[in-house]
């Protein structure tokens, strides 16, 4: 009984990741934006709640310390992990101004914000969106879901085709690897290789 339940949520995996084919192009031009910035001296600035929040400090911690090759460290943000800062900024001004805030204190124009939302509706996580957009900062969700509200307020968006939240988490931490392995593959490729960064 346990096995079949087992067997039938490994093959909603497998159904999910069959079609992440869909979203190669934009996984790569993420890549390609967030290497980008960090040659032109920015940073990268994610956020999400819950089990999104853990990928968005998995993903910072990844950049900062190395993913699969030796390399300079990258510069990496996640805004999730200040314990001061959310419980000030959630009492004084609301939980939907969490990030939002900590963008208009850290985000400057050539950062990117990856806003991370299973939903696409997280609040907190649009408002960092809108705030980052006003400040010429370039904006990427990873959602699931139909997107929702933040996949019409992001430069550019990964939606995952489901709708069962566990399965765009693993999704979600797939792309972000996927990203890593890009970012050092590009610096390779660079005169100079890892040590531009």
């Amino acid at each position: 009984m346990l096995k079949d339940a087992y067997l039938g949520w490994l093959e909603e995996h497998r159904a999910v990741f069959a079609r992440m084919d869909e979203l190669s192009r934009e996984v790569v031009q993420a890549a390609e934006w967030i290497a980008m910035a960090i040659r032109n001296g920015g940073k990268v600035l994610v956020c999400g709640n819950g089990g999104s929040a853990a990928d968005a400090q998995h993903f910072a911690a990844e950049l900062v310390g190395r993913f699969q090759k030796e390399r300079g460290a990258l510069p990496a943000l996640a805004l999730t992990t200040d314990t001061s800062i959310l419980t000030a900024i959630g009492n004084d001004y609301g939980f939907e101004a969490i990030f939002s805030r900590q963008v208009e204190a850290l985000g400057l124009p050539g950062d990117i914000l990856i806003g991370i939302s299973t939903s696409g509706g997280s609040q907190n996580v649009l408002r960092a969106v809108e705030c980052a957009r006003s400040r010429g900062i370039k904006t990427i969700g990873l959602l699931g879901k139909d997107g929702g509200a933040i996949q019409a307020a992001v430069d550019l968006f990964l939606t995952v085709p489901s709708k069962i939240t566990a399965h765009i988490q693993e999704a979600h931490i797939f792309i972000l690897h996927a990203i890593c392995a890009l970012i050092e593959s590009a610096a390779d490729a660079e005169p100079g290789g890892l040590a531009l960064f």
